[in-house]
């Protein structure tokens, strides 16, 4: 079995070539030689049988010499090739151009036709196969009549096989020639085409192997046949994929030691403290505890996003939904970031109406988008700053827009602010966070048949527009 990808595309072009060229040399031996060549030599034939009958007419009766017949044919400078011969009424031979045959002059001639043209009619009769030569390919018989047309005799004219097997031989070789000439074309051709398609998947197939090694090469040129390009072309986005992975993961590494290492040394000192005596001082303890408390609860604001984008990986993500008045629920939860604010000396706005529809959703992991939204805008907003929070509500959905006129985000940053470990310039100046909270957030978001749209300006603050279906 062939397991060859080359070579399988390789015979698959040359096999139907093998096929279908001897095919067409047959067909095209059998059309130019019935289609073309054996009706030239009947209608030639026929003209002359006659041509042969009309001028002998008047000394028919003489034939039986063979000088007069020879006289006859000289005159007429018949083909060497045609083979003449002429009988009476009842079939008897008369005279006949093959010196070979003039020992059967007198006898009866035995030939299919013979009684059709007795009758008075011209019989034209072809012996041919492609296979082999016959003997008589073309045989003409016409009959003589006499001025009341009764048929006195009649004219036989035929080819014989010997005396046109040059020409059929030379045509049927140049046929031959031909289609081997055009047999070994295509089978190079096909070779050509074969490997044109094979070395650009064997480039691919390279290249996969290289990034599975750890290998990295330059990107794979997009070229070959448009199946080839699109492989080409989605290995190259793979390996973009593959190193913006890499890339996150870096991030990854790099956020973690420094979200879980700055509260876990603190925690570490707090406790040094304690043991050092620290619990002899209420005041002091009681900051510790505190301290210790708040970095335990940053660490544990980090695993919970890294467990939520495990859910999300692995697909995951459950929801526990429940009907949620917005205009009741949403102020209560924005309780913590509204003191937030006001420990910074930020003004706190919100309008958010009583009476807005409830919606289905999990609160627990809305609570979670909107305490991101909030926590960023306050803490990309300057003290003196203001944050805006209002809702609203259309026939089919309620919104949501958290607005600050903080920092903005620059429009190259909008679309990649959502992906997950990013962090904008703002971000990597403060050092805070992992870049997962806006990822986290449009995931839930969706999750909920919701969706978060980003207006944003750099120097003139930013909105995060929430929309999600109403009950």
């Amino acid at each position: 079995m062939i397991r060859s990808l080359r070579a399988r595309l390789i015979l698959s072009h040359i096999l139907p070539i093998l096929v279908i060229i001897p095919l067409a040399a047959f067909a095209l031996f059998y059309v130019l030689e019935t289609q073309f060549l054996l009706p030239t030599m009947a209608d030639d034939l026929s003209q002359e049988a006659r041509y042969l009958a009309e001028i002998s007419r008047p000394e028919f009766q003489l034939f039986g010499n063979p000088v007069i017949g020879s006289n006859m044919l000289k005159r007429v400078g018949l083909d060497p090739a045609i083979q003449v011969m002429f009988m009476d009424a009842n079939g008897r031979l008369l005279f006949t151009s093959d010196d070979q045959g003039r020992n059967q002059l007198g006898t009866f001639v035995v030939t299919e036709g013979i009684n059709q043209a007795q009758a008075g009619n011209e019989v034209i009769l072809t012996n041919y196969s492609i296979f082999r030569l016959n003997d008589v390919l073309v045989d003409v018989l016409s009959p003589v009549k006499s001025s009341q047309e009764e048929v006195i005799g009649v004219v036989r004219v035929s080819y014989r096989s010997e005396s046109i097997f040059l020409l059929l031989s030379r045509l049927r070789n140049l046929i031959t020639v031909v289609l081997i000439l055009g047999l070994l074309v295509g089978m190079t051709l096909g070779s050509i085409l074969g490997l044109s398609i094979a070395n650009p998947i064997r480039k691919v197939t390279a290249s996969v192997y290289g990034l599975v090694r750890g290998e990295r090469k330059d990107t794979l040129p997009e070229e070959g046949p448009l199946e080839i390009r699109d492989l080409s072309r989605a290995v190259n986005q793979l390996v973009e994929r593959l190193g913006d992975l890499e890339t996150a993961r870096r991030h990854l590494l790099a956020n973690l030691v420094h979200e879980l290492g700055r509260p876990l040394g603190a925690i570490r000192s707090g406790i040094q403290s304690i043991l050092r005596g620290a619990d002899q001082d209420p005041q002091l303890l009681g900051e510790l505890t505190r301290g210790i408390d708040e970095e335990a609860a940053r660490m544990q604001h980090v695993l919970d996003e890294l467990a939520h984008l495990h859910d999300e990986v692995i697909g995951t993500l459950e929801l526990n939904k429940e009907p949620i008045l917005i205009g009741e629920w949403l102020p209560k939860m924005l309780l913590p970031w509204r003191q937030a604010a006001g420990e910074k000396e930020i003004d706190w706005h919100e309008n958010i109406a009583d009476d807005l529809p409830s919606i289905s959703g999990d609160p627990i992991r809305l609570a979670q988008v909107f305490g991101n939204l909030a926590s960023n805008a306050i803490k990309y907003t300057p003290q003196g700053g203001s944050v805006w929070i209002s809702a609203g509500a259309n026939e089919q959905q309620i919104w949501i827009c958290f607005k600050d006129n903080g920092s903005g985000i620059p429009e190259r940053e909008h679309e990649l602010i959502f992906e997950p470990f990013y962090r904008g310039e703002q971000g990597r100046k403060i050092k805070q966070g992992m870049g997962l909270g806006l990822s986290i957030a449009r995931d839930i978001l969706h999750a909920h048949g919701g969706e978060i749209e980003l207006v944003s300006e750099e120097d003139h603050g930013s909105q995060f527009i929430i929309w999600l279906p109403r009950l």
